[in-house]
């Protein structure tokens, strides 16, 4: 359902959420794992989320369980919301990825399934392009690492010779 997706989903369901981060965090105990959390527009939703990886946290502390303590948390950029407050975002938490397929529908208020909007769904529009460069620089300048995922990142790593899922 539109709007309802992603990070509120988890904290609407907050213990489906938090046996789904207990596991995550026990499998970064044999590898690297990263938390990455979706559709997030706020940073309240943030304070959230990290709230509830704490609380995951202080359960596996409790059960003996091991995993790593200094996991990395990011978030996909996927809203214009996300977009304004990304300079925020990138003091709370260490990576991010672009969403490029979300980002362009909230954009350009246009679903991509839509067959009599499809003509409007343009992943290369001026605004677009722009609000990648600003969650770049808002990223980089806090020492950031970003990456970009959905159909714009397979086109583009197409077009210069690399495998890309998207």
């Amino acid at each position: 359902t539109f709007g309802y997706r992603g990070v509120r989903i988890s904290l609407d369901k907050e213990e489906m959420f938090l046996t789904q981060l207990k596991a995550m965090l026990r499998a970064s105990a044999h590898g690297n794992v990263s938390i990455i959390f979706p559709m997030i527009t706020s940073l309240e939703e943030i304070a959230k989320m990290k709230s509830l990886v704490k609380k995951a946290m202080d359960m596996l502390d409790y059960e003996k369980q091991d995993y790593n303590k200094e996991i990395r948390l990011g978030a996909m950029i996927e809203t214009p919301a996300a977009v304004m407050i990304s300079s925020e975002m990138a003091r709370e938490l260490d990576f991010f990825s672009i969403g490029t397929n979300d980002l362009t529908q909230f954009t350009l208020a246009v679903s991509r399934n839509n067959e009599k909007a499809a003509k409007y769904y343009d992943q290369k529009h001026p605004a677009l392009l722009k609000m990648i460069r600003i969650v770049t620089n808002n990223v980089h300048l806090e020492g950031k690492k970003i990456s970009i995922c959905g159909d714009l990142a397979a086109e583009l790593a197409r077009q210069i010779g690399m495998p890309g899922r998207g």
